[in-house]
């Protein structure tokens, strides 16, 4: 399978589908990533763009599809513009063990588990860039074949069993265990393992062929459960790998060069203060149940996560997301050892804005932090001094990434704690 290629001034014909992109300039291949939207991640490429003649692309079904065939083509061509392949630790793995109930499970560490795992045979499959986008991958195809996570069986089933993303292996180990048909949880374990590796080195098209196979077989064979089983497993993998998400919205390349895009910030801002450090916070709760708020922190427009911070709210009662911001806010600027930041984004409306703005001057050594907030059902953008709010999609394109790549990465890093917390409270740790 090769890439169709353009010139790069017809970037325009670009498909606004999922699929696969390069950049090439002469034979060779500088750059190869993967999108949801192939045209609109191309032109976030700026300075690719500058050195390339040529752009690739191959469409595919899904991002999933995409996901796969990505990491298949960075190891076929290697581009120099692609993360070094020399450290392994840059890279995800899937791996599988083989033992009656396969575990699967994901590493970057695949030198030091080819040795920790060898007695279990495990095999590997990748690598992998994006780890996110892999996760997300694995969680989808949970659904459609439940497997072991678990590095050693707990004795009693997890919240994944209780989902119906895991056969629960860790039945065989309670008094139940009699009434269990064990050679059909182990088939079903292994059998659902196999074909999660046969998606990731063949392909959607060529396991579901085999699965249709294998329907036919059961059905021949009489064994009905079997056969509607695999039915189902075939309509749910298409469904699947058809309309599942799993890139981060408008994901960037790293910012090169700061300035212009720190001098067009302050002037949006109306600020003559520089603007390198930039803070940015969500709440995430259910009904105010487990209620978790969290930071992030980006410098010169680039993530650092050693500065990245989650808070437990304690605020009891009805849900009350002003007040839970509130909460964050105060105990955040009680932390001068946290530099502070030159700009704080806060996920919300006018009411956010206020009351973040209120808490900065509740501390004289914060009154300086210039405040934004943006509303996510018209992605309006309100200023901190400024009357008037401005939609996100009027500003330049490096200011729209930079601001939602920020809301976006602070709402991830709310959730996952929020998620976190919630999975303890519901196995009553």
């Amino acid at each position: 399978m090769g890439f169709k290629y353009l010139k790069k001034e017809a970037i325009d014909k670009l498909p606004k589908t999922a699929g696969v992109y390069a950049f090439k300039k002469g034979r060779e291949i500088l750059y190869i990533g993967k999108a949801a939207n192939i045209r609109e991640r191309v032109r976030q490429h700026k300075e690719l763009l500058s050195k390339a003649l040529q752009l690739g692309y191959l469409k595919t079904d899904s991002e999933i599809e995409a996901l796969i065939l990505e990491a298949n083509l960075i190891k076929k061509y290697q581009p120099k513009y692609n993360v070094v392949w020399r450290d392994d630790k840059n890279y995800f793995y899937v791996g599988i063990t083989k033992e009656d109930y396969p575990q699967v499970f994901i590493t970057h560490q695949i030198k030091s588990l080819n040795t920790k795992y060898k007695i279990l045979n495990t095999k590997f499959v990748g690598p992998f860039v994006d780890g996110g986008a892999l996760k997300q991958t694995l969680k989808i195809l949970r659904k459609v074949f439940p497997y072991r996570s678990c590095r050693v069986l707990p004795k009693r089933p997890c919240l994944w069993y209780h989902l119906g993303r895991c056969p629960a292996p860790c039945l065989t180990k309670s008094k139940i265990s009699l009434e269990i048909p064990l050679t059909r949880l182990k088939k079903d374990c292994q059998r659902n393992a196999k074909n999660i590796m046969k998606i990731f080195k063949r392909g959607k098209t060529k396991t579901l062929g085999d699965l249709k196979k294998e329907m036919k077989i059961a059905a021949k064979n009489q064994n009905f459960e079997l056969a509607a089983k695999i039915r189902d497993q075939i309509s749910a993998l298409e469904k699947v790998m058809s309309h599942a998400r799993i890139f981060e919205p408008f994901q960037i390349s790293p910012i090169e060069n700061w300035s212009p895009i720190q001098k067009e910030l302050k002037k949006i801002l109306k600020t003559k203060k520089g603007i390198t450090r930039i803070e940015a916070y969500d709440i995430s709760n259910i009904q105010g149940e487990v209620a978790t708020g969290a930071m992030v922190t980006f410098i010169n427009g680039h993530p650092d996560k050693n500065f990245y911070r989650k808070f437990k709210i304690n605020i009891a009662g009805k849900p009350d997301d002003v007040a839970m911001l509130k909460e964050v806010l105060s105990r955040r600027l009680k932390h001068p050892e946290w530099p502070y930041p030159d700009l704080m984004l806060i996920d919300g409306g006018k009411p956010q804005l206020n009351v973040a703005v209120k808490s900065k001057f509740q501390n004289t050594k914060s009154k300086n932090i210039k405040i934004i907030a943006i509303a996510k059902q018209k992605n309006e953008l309100f200023i901190e001094g400024q009357k008037k709010s401005i939609l996100l999609k009027s500003l330049p394109r490096e200011i729209f990434n930079l601001i939602l790549q920020l809301r976006d990465e602070a709402h991830r890093f709310a959730q996952s704690y929020h998620h976190k917390l919630r999975k303890k409270v519901l196995l009553g740790d």
